[in-house]
Formats: structure tokens, C-alpha cells, sequence
């Protein structure tokens, strides 16, 4: 009986074998593999499959390697200047100004005039790269200058003063002056003023209001000439064109020094100012090149490199 069921499985294992070999071809790789394994092993979906893979690897040893993604992507482009990523005429415009080239701050400042793109009347700023490291105090530059030809701005300014105080604050220019009326619009949290003059005695009531003026730049700082004892002067100065600098984590003094409707020689004279008080600021611990840069560019223009 066992021998009559091996002889049935073997039928069946020899017909099996048959079939498979009329699907594959004569000569293939499959065929020969065939030939040395043991008949139905295999099945005929399987070898199939076998032989696929075979002719897929066979063809991609022929051909030459396929490009991988990064290479279907092509290699990435470098980033385009500000003067490629601008209008026409921008770019125009631009075209005055030699990049490889060093200019003296009054033509440099003339140049700025000439290239402003922008329809209003746009702010020309000053941008001083320093060698300084901005952790260390001592290198850590701030002041304030008094431009000669103003700052071409209306600027508001409230004086947080005493009573008595009050009437000489709004003759030298103050728009809002005095205690209860200022306090009643901090508690309201309406900051209607550019500039915050108050008298040392004053700080302390300001105290509170040190998170809502704090962030806004508001809060008066002796440093920056809106704490001070004679309010006349402060408000004056503010009121006349003072602007405040102060060097910025990267080492870097940004400061707006006119409009380009003041043209190339009053904004030579606030520019010069503007170097002048810097460079009398310089730390003494300081090693190396104080002015590592120096460029100027209105709002929205060109900017154009100065001889340091």
C-alpha cells in the first residue's frame, strides 16, 4: 500500500515538472536551475517570478546606472542676491553702483539719493559692522547723538514730570506733560507718543509700567538721554533730532540718520555725527579693526559699501 502511494506522488511530481519546463524557455538560466532541483519544488508562479528578476538584473548590468534622486533633482541652485530677486527697477537702478568698489561716505550718500526706488520719501540709514563682542559689557556700544539736520521725522513725546514741571515741558516741545494725565493712559494702555522723557525722581512710579513700555523701546534710560534732571533739554533734543544706537548681538549698528529729501549735504553732516560719536565710544580692551564694515542704503534701495 505505502509503495502504491510513492508511486502515485512520483506520477504526479514527474507530470508537475513537465509543465513547468513547457512555461519556461529552452537555454534560460531558470531552466538550468530547474534541472538541478528536485521536481515540484518549485512552483510554476514562483519560477516565473525567478525569471523576472533575472531579466530585470540582467538588464540593469547592461545599461548604465540609474541617476539617483538627488541627480533627477539636478544639483540645487545657489540662492539668488537681493538685486537678482528685485523688480527692473531696482535693478536699473542698481546698475550705478560699482559693487567691487569703496566709495567715500558724501558720494556715498549721493549715490544713495540717486538710486532711493521707493515713491515717499524713504529714511537713509547707516549700518556699522563693528569688531566687537557684544557679551562683553564693556563692548557693548550704545549712545545717542543729536543730528544737525534733525531726523526728518514728528516725533511725539510725552514728559512724565511733576506739576510744577509741566508748563516748561510742552513750551519745549512735549505733546502729552505732567503726572495723573500720562498715568491715565498707561493704566489704559494707550502709548500715543514716540519718546518718554521723565526726572530720576519720577522712575520710581514708572516702575509698574516697565512690561508695557519695556518691549516698545519706551522705558526711560539715562543711557539714552530720556532720564535726566533738566526735562527742558531732554525734550529739546528729542524734539530737535536725537536718535538713539546700540549695537545688535551680530555686532552691528543700524541707525536711520535723515530722509533722501535732505539731500547729500545735510545727511553728510548727520552721518559724520553719527561716525564721530561711534568711533569716540570704541572699548579700550578692544584688539583688531573697529569698523570691520561700513554700508549705507535708503529704505528700500541698494545698499553701497564706504570706506571704513
Amino acid at each position: 500500500m505505502a509503495e502504491a502511494k510513492k508511486d502515485v506522488k512520483k506520477v504526479k511530481q514527474t507530470k508537475e515538472a513537465e509543465l513547468i519546463a513547457e512555461a519556461v524557455p529552452v537555454g534560460s538560466k531558470v531552466e538550468a536551475k530547474i534541472s538541478v532541483t528536485k521536481a515540484g519544488k518549485h512552483s510554476a508562479k514562483a519560477l516565473k517570478e525567478a525569471e523576472e528578476k533575472q531579466v530585470k538584473q540582467e538588464r540593469k548590468a547592461s545599461k548604465t546606472p540609474e541617476k539617483t534622486d538627488e541627480a533627477k533633482k539636478g544639483a540645487k541652485k545657489p540662492p539668488r542676491t537681493r538685486a537678482e530677486r528685485a523688480g527692473k527697477k531696482y535693478r536699473a537702478l542698481a546698475k550705478q553702483i560699482d559693487p567691487s568698489k569703496s566709495y567715500s561716505l558724501g558720494e556715498a550718500l549721493e549715490l544713495a539719493v540717486k538710486t532711493n526706488p521707493a515713491k515717499f520719501d524713504a529714511t537713509v540709514e547707516l549700518h556699522l559692522n563693528l569688531g566687537v563682542d557684544p557679551k562683553q559689557a564693556d563692548h557693548n556700544i550704545r549712545g545717542t547723538v543729536v543730528l544737525p539736520a534733525g531726523t526728518g521725522k514728528d516725533v511725539r513725546i510725552a514728559a512724565f514730570v511733576e506739576a510744577e514741571d509741566a508748563p516748561k515741558a510742552k513750551k519745549a516741545g512735549a505733546d502729552i506733560a505732567g503726572t495723573d494725565d500720562l498715568i491715565t493712559l498707561l493704566d489704559k494702555g494707550q502709548l500715543d507718543f514716540d519718546v518718554l522723557v521723565a526726572t530720576p525722581a519720577m522712575m520710581g512710579r514708572l516702575g509698574k509700567y516697565a512690561k508695557l513700555l519695556g518691549p516698545r523701546g519706551l522705558m526711560p534710560n539715562p543711557k539714552s538721554g530720556t532720564v535726566a534732571v533738566d526735562v527742558v533739554k531732554a525734550v529739546s533734543d528729542a524734539k530737535g533730532g536725537r536718535v538713539e544706537y546700540r549695537v545688535d548681538q551680530a555686532g552691528i549698528v543700524h541707525v536711520g540718520i535723515g530722509k533722501v529729501s535732505f539731500g547729500g549735504e545735510k545727511l553728510l553732516q548727520n552721518g559724520e555725527a553719527i561716525l564721530l560719536a561711534v568711533r569716540a565710544a570704541k572699548p579700550g580692551s578692544l584688539k583688531g579693526n573697529y569698523f570691520t564694515s561700513i554700508y549705507v542704503a535708503t529704505t528700500m534701495g541698494p545698499s553701497i559699501k564706504v570706506t571704513a
